[in-house]
């Protein structure tokens, strides 16, 4: 009797497989049973994926599963964890291998799962793991980031209202909702004009003050790291947030990799030809080490890779294109040096970085 019970009690599979194509709603689950050929895509809710994975659980020593990074964040991958249940955030990608030009979540589903299959068994080529953030690094990334959501709703706005000022034969630039600049379109704008750019203003302004609110705190939170010279606080926090953790790399074409600037390369045979920038990393990260790069041409001219390109930078004839190719190669090599800097491997005046004194 005891055996028995044992026995119905044993899970009958050694390991499921679960490939999760997410939406906002639903989500479309393809399910492979050991070596077996995956099952049908069944279409659930997120309640639904819940229970069924639980059942998952009963039916098998190991579940395993993955879903595309995207909207809709860790959540749901930090709720399988606490199931039990080992999960991967995978890089989005065309799974649409043969290039038949179909997509849909069904196919997505299938795809991930047999992606999944190769992972398990070893291929770790089989799709990329996206890293997941803590809680506290996902809530520090979010200020930031939501600070650049505003900041882009304020030039939107503002945009629309240099538009309507354009079509008056009025032509601004800036903050034209402040000072001198309002009251110099009061005295040409007629009345209408200014009445529908007073709608603008109502916004602009508390969104500008929630704006700079964001920047000083996220300023006064990098006052406690140790920043270089002419980088500036708001930049380098940015920056900091983003990666979250330099000891994530293992080492510097990781580095490279995740920010996006190395080049894209098209080669066979003894053809060989190189692109632009992939731009398959982090993009804020990207962004952030171009904007250093060029404070640092002016306040860290003694920096090893900024002294190697000097020649392009400081060329009699400036050449625009070779000029931003120089200041792309410094970003890379500066990402790479800054992982050695915070992961101990060597000192920031190995590199000629000079930084501001710390504060007390």
């Amino acid at each position: 009797m005891n055996s028995s019970k044992q026995s119905k009690a044993s899970p009958s599979h050694e390991i499921i497989k679960l490939g999760i194509d997410a939406h906002a709603k639903y989500y479309w689950v393809s399910r492979q049973v050991d070596g077996a050929t995956p099952q049908p895509v069944q279409k659930m809710t997120y309640d639904e994926l819940l229970l069924f994975v639980v059942k998952q659980q009963r039916l098998a020593n190991k579940v395993v599963t993955c879903y595309e990074a995207g909207a809709f964040g860790f959540h749901l991958h930090r709720r399988l964890e606490e199931l039990g249940i080992r999960n991967y955030v995978v890089q989005p990608q065309d799974w649409d291998e043969r290039g038949k030009g179909v997509k849909n979540d069904r196919l997505d589903a299938a795809a991930l799962c047999q992606r999944l299959d190769r992972y398990e068994r070893g291929n770790k080529k089989a799709f990329s793991v996206v890293r997941i953030p803590t809680v506290d690094e996902e809530r520090e990334r979010a200020i930031t980031r939501q600070r650049q959501q505003l900041v882009r709703e304020r030039q939107r706005l503002a945009a629309m209202g240099r538009s309507l000022l354009a079509t008056h034969n009025i032509h601004v630039t800036g903050k034209w909702w402040k000072g001198k600049a309002w009251t110099a379109i009061k005295m040409k704008a007629p009345a209408w004009v200014i009445e529908r750019l007073e709608v603008f203003i109502v916004i602009l302004g508390p969104l500008e003050e929630q704006e700079m609110k964001l920047m000083r705190a996220i300023q006064e939170a990098a006052q406690e790291q140790k920043i270089p010279r002419g980088v500036g606080p708001l930049t380098f926090e940015i920056l900091r947030r983003e990666v979250g953790d330099w000891s994530r790399f293992n080492n510097r074409r990781q580095v490279s990799s995740y920010t996006g600037l190395c080049p894209r390369e098209h080669s066979s045979g003894g053809r060989h030809r190189s692109g632009s920038v992939s731009k398959s990393g982090n993009p804020r990260v990207r962004a952030m080490l171009v904007e250093m790069v060029w404070r640092m041409i002016r306040w860290q001219p003694g920096y090893t890779a900024l002294q190697k390109w000097a020649p392009v930078l400081n060329s009699p004839t400036p050449n625009p294109a070779a000029k931003k190719k120089a200041v792309v190669a410094i970003a890379r090599q500066l990402a790479v040096d800054l992982w050695r800097v915070f992961t101990g491997q060597v000192e920031a005046e190995k590199f000629g970085l000079v930084y501001l004194p710390e504060a007390a």
